[in-house]
């Protein structure tokens, strides 16, 4: 039997792109994946110099780091009509959800990998076999169309939300857009109308975005998201001050992947909040 075809993906914009495209952090979050993806694909959002971004993600695809990359503003309406989606449905959550439907859209392959940009495999997961046996368990039952990595390793806040599991997975209908493996079949359909009350707990800041109205999906449907037990990936935040900046951009021009942990730091408040709901002190449901 022919193996099923995956797709690596992550994205970029204006304030993280030359973290993506300059030095070596997206070959070596490739490389982390530890998988043989017959594409992989860059989004490209809302960046001021196009020209700029081209010369730098050619340079990436050139040397086969990624096969093709994708400018949002391209494709924008093809991609909303494609899904029955409106902007203005979207709210504010359109800026959060508009590469990773744009992502979906140009997938051509079985499955699709999705990384944010700030979103990092551990070294652990280049020897799992993680992808393969979330396509064995969606094979043997259809119901399971999205699986993930456990975030910041946080294995007791995994099995919490979960609702059964497997030796390799917990069970969940939980969604993030930090990281997430999927039957792009599925994912194809019109499902991103759907609304449920459990959904509402992500941050209004965002708006109907996109993880929420996947979340909503798989609740309304009962359809399930795997989370690994054992392999995780760091979410951490780029540096944003000016010297932090510099710093992290100059050792990406000297190709030198220690760049990318250079003033980065977990969410760390996500964390803690996540401790003390594990310890019970506050409601689950005041969590994203």
């Amino acid at each position: 039997m022919q193996e099923a075809t995956v797709t690596f993906e992550t994205k970029c914009y204006e304030n993280d792109w030359e973290y993506i495209l300059k030095g070596n952090y997206l070959d070596k979050m490739i490389k982390r994946c530890g998988y043989p993806f017959a594409k992989k694909q860059l989004i490209i959002n809302n960046v001021s110099n196009k020209e700029l971004v081209i010369k730098y993600a050619n340079k990436k695809k050139q040397k086969g780091i990624i096969d093709e990359y994708y400018f949002v503003d391209d494709t924008e309406s093809k991609v909303l009509d494609f899904f029955d989606i409106s902007k203005e449905s979207l709210g504010k959550g359109f800026v959060y959800s508009i590469s990773e439907l744009t992502g979906i859209y140009h997938c051509t392959t079985d499955y699709l990998l999705h990384f944010s940009s700030d979103a990092f495999p551990c070294s652990s997961v280049k020897k799992s076999n993680w992808i393969r046996d979330f396509i064995y368990e969606n094979a043997k039952n259809p119901d399971y169309i999205t699986s993930t990595l456990l975030w910041n390793g946080l294995k007791y806040e995994a099995k919490q939300e979960s609702y059964s599991e497997t030796e390799n997975f917990f069970i969940c209908q939980g969604f993030s857009d930090q990281c997430y493996l999927i039957k792009v079949s599925e994912f194809k359909k019109l499902i991103y109308n759907e609304k449920n009350s459990a959904s509402e707990r992500y941050p209004i800041y965002g708006g109907e975005l996109f993880e929420k109205r996947v979340d909503a999906f798989l609740r309304n449907t009962n359809k399930y998201r795997l989370v690994s037990k054992h392999f995780s990936y760091r979410h951490a935040n780029f540096p944003k001050s000016n010297f932090k900046r510099f710093i992290s951009l100059c050792l990406a021009h000297s190709k030198m992947f220690t760049f990318c942990l250079f003033g980065r730091r977990p969410n760390h408040l996500d964390i803690m909040k996540q401790k003390l709901t594990h310890l019970k002190i506050i409601k689950k449901d005041s969590i994203k």
